[in-house]
């Protein structure tokens, strides 16, 4: 079925290329810096240092996150991490015992008042009625590790089951923050001639490539893109055909999909920066933390950059052209600036690739790459995992 709110889907970022515009696009890559420039350059404008002390800052930070990968070979599980502003990855313990142990490993802990346990219980039930009744009020709930609540963002929507979302929230007391003010949230494609991918006359772009156990290629984006299962095409030609997706107008949904790609065709292990720079190797899907520097490629607004906000967030997306509301679950948001067109678009942190742009607020305007603003992407690594894929790497 074709529906309309497709004039709301997107471009992606991961470029798809021929095998041999592959081949050179990795020995291109080979002699790239450890970071991608433009991405040391934008987190240095944004903190005000030198770019120097922005790469010393990406070093740290992934330094900080092997060493909570660490806790775990040491019997400490945490209950959650986060980066300050500062910089300083912060991991919540169970008691002021296990804080102990966490501080002796080169780590700042804490002992929440609730932790991210206790947190995504009470967005479950969130969750729950949501997919009951959708709160179009409602632009998204997400655990904030941060500020130790789940928060809840509310838009000038109103209605019944806005009404009895946010009066089940305010049951939790002090464990829910309500953040007044907020847009209202829309899928992120739009019908594009020309553009990356397309199908059905519709734009899309894919994110990722990645294989099964069997080495069978598959294209990894955002589900919206091919709700329909359509054919691909590249450049007016045929490279894939979509074979699953997570995501349906109407119902509580995830925004992941894969297709399987043609024999014959590839795509690259790369990232693009739409003239930026040099293309980014994907090394790894290894998940940032929330705090952690990023930038995505899309169609639309091409490299920009800001930081991870939170993971598992539902958003409330609004069909633009009266059609209905969709909660999309299992999402994460940044403050990285996206707008219509960019769905599928390549999240990287790094030398990791992040996930693809699922959504992002109605009419937001993005004037470079440091442009304020937010957005949502799926996360990667639950997409390869759900689909029992490997991510392809450079």
């Amino acid at each position: 079925m074709r529906i309309s709110h497709k004039s709301a889907l997107i471009a992606a970022a991961g470029a798809l290329l021929s095998v041999t515009a592959v081949t050179a696009q990795a020995q291109a890559s080979e002699a790239a810096p450890k970071y991608q420039p433009e991405m040391v350059r934008a987190l240095a404008d944004s903190l005000g240092v030198s770019e120097k002390a922005a790469a010393e800052r990406l070093d740290e930070q992934d330094a900080q996150q092997r060493r909570l990968a660490g806790l775990a070979e040491d019997g400490i599980s945490g209950d959650g991490a986060f980066f300050t502003a500062g910089g300083e990855l912060t991991v919540n313990a169970g008691d002021a015992a296990e804080a102990r142990k966490i501080e002796k490993s080169g780590l700042d802990a804490r002992v929440p008042a609730r932790g991210q346990a206790e947190l995504e219980k009470i967005k479950a039930k969130l969750d729950t009625l949501a997919a009951k009744r959708v709160p179009g009020g409602v632009s998204s709930w997400r655990v904030d590790l941060a500020s130790d609540t789940v928060t809840v963002e509310v838009n000038s929507g109103r209605g019944a089951a806005t009404k009895a979302f946010l009066a089940e929230a305010a049951k939790h007391g002090k464990a829910v923050k309500i953040v007044k003010g907020q847009e209202k949230l829309t899928p992120q494609a739009v019908i594009y001639p020309g553009s990356r991918m397309t199908y059905n006359g519709y734009l899309c772009s894919v994110g990722y490539g990645a294989h099964d156990r069997n080495g069978k290629q598959f294209l990894v984006t955002a589900g919206h893109c091919v709700e329909d299962l359509p054919v691909l095409s590249y450049n007016n030609v045929r490279f894939a055909k979509a074979t699953h997706t997570r995501f349906a107008v109407g119902t509580r949904s995830v925004d992941m999909g894969v297709a399987a790609v043609d024999s014959g065709n590839s795509i690259a292990t790369s990232v693009g920066t739409w003239g930026n720079s040099s293309p980014v190797a994907v090394q790894g899907s290894r998940r940032a933390a929330s705090g952690a520097a990023l930038c995505k490629s899309g169609q639309t607004t091409g490299w920009t950059c800001g930081t991870v906000r939170s993971y598992n967030v539902s958003v409330t997306y609004t069909d633009q052209n009266g059609g209905p509301d969709t909660v999309v679950s299992g999402l994460a948001s940044s403050t990285v600036c996206t707008e219509g067109g960019d769905s599928g678009g390549a999240y990287i942190s790094g030398n990791q690739a992040q996930g693809m742009t699922s959504g992002g607020p109605i009419g937001q305007q993005c004037s470079g790459v440091n442009s304020g603003g937010s957005s949502y992407f799926q996360p990667l690594d639950d997409a390869l995992n759900y689909y029992g894929l490997t991510l392809n790497t450079n």
